[in-house]
Parts: structure tokens; sequence; C-alpha cells
């Protein structure tokens, strides 16, 4: 693995990252990232055209401005997605059979940590110590922040992630079975880890 000295710093994500981070918002999450957005994608229009749309907002989790990303060649080839968790009081209600609802419980569950959305790098840029880097970044803006806690939620069955967290100090507090979803292949169960800072 290089040093971190080789590997680009990361950087703030702009809009021109967002098909990108599209796809790697939807490497991150299994294919459910692209069963949501198909589900509200205007006919016509093709799932990943509605996760650049989203990539490009201003607010909301999945957004530029909370995306730092490692590039190559000006192209983002590795992206982490996170922000402080804020946990409002609210009466809103996910159906059980949605396969986003283990997500919320578990999320529910990361407190007012800094929680790490997406971490995803394209498949030919792996094993090149980027996951480490953008890691340390972000865990570093959450010491700043003054969060005591990072949260991250991982498909138990993706075992090169799972690995790389436990390697960094993230311990597995609380699982969830996976909904399936057309195309959702194996996920096993969600596991949300953490780790304090």
């Amino acid at each position: 693995m290089p040093a971190f000295e080789q590997i680009p710093k990361p950087i703030p994500a702009s809009i021109a990252h967002s098909a990108e981070l599209a796809y790697l918002v939807n490497l991150a999450g299994e294919g459910l990232p692209y069963y949501l957005w198909s589900q509200i994608a205007e006919p016509g229009e093709s799932p990943f055209e509605v996760g650049k749309q989203r990539a490009c907002r201003e607010s909301g989790g999945f957004s530029y401005r909370h995306a730092w990303v490692i590039e190559r060649e000006q192209k983002a080839v590795s992206a982490i997605v996170g922000y402080p968790l804020q946990h409002e009081e609210t009466e809103s209600e996910t159906d059980a059979t949605s396969p986003i609802a283990p997500l919320l419980e578990l999320e529910a569950l990361a407190g007012a940590s800094w929680y790490v959305n997406v971490l995803a790098t394209f498949k030919d840029f792996r094993c090149q110590g980027m996951g480490s880097l953008l890691l340390n970044h972000v865990e570093q803006l959450a010491i700043d922040s003054g969060c005591r806690d990072m949260s991250l939620i991982v498909s138990s069955n993706n075992t090169s992630a799972r690995n790389l967290y436990q390697s960094l100090g993230y311990q597995t507090r609380a699982c969830r079975p996976s909904v399936p979803f057309p195309d959702s292949g194996s996920i096993g169960k969600w596991e949300l880890m953490m780790k304090a800072l």
C-alpha cells in the first residue's frame, strides 16, 4: 500500500463531480440508491440522472457539499460523504417493508455522531490507501466540530469494507436484517459500526 504522501490529498467535492458521486454512492449503498432513484425518476429519465441531480443539491445528506474526493486526472476516483447527525423528534414513520427502514433504524441509534454516509472507491483504484486517508480526513473534521464519535453503516457481506473499518478502530454496535429489493443480491445484515474519537 502506498504511503499517504503519494495519494492526492482529499479536496471538497464540487458539482463537477456529480456523476462520479452518484456512481460511488450507489456502489457504497449496494445498489439501493439506484433502486430508490428509479422509483422517483421521470419517464425517460435514468436513475443515475436522478442521482446526479441529488448530488448537485445544496443541502440534504447526499449533497456535494458534504463530500470530499480524491482525484486522478481531474476525476473523482474515491469519495466520502459525511456530516454530524442531528436527530430531531419527528412523527414520520417508514414502512417496515421498505428497504431503507433498517438503515434509518440504525442511523437513529448513532446518536450525535459524525455519520459517514458513503465511502467508496472505483475498482481500479482500490487497495491504495484512499479509503483510510478519507476516513482520517473526516475524523479530524469531526474532532474539530466537537463530535465524540464516528458512525457508519455497512453490509455484513462487504468483508473488505468491514475489515478496513475494524482495522481503524470501528466496532459493530447493532445489526438489522436487510429488506430485499430488485437486484439486491446478498447484502446480509446492515451493521452500524462506531468509533470513539
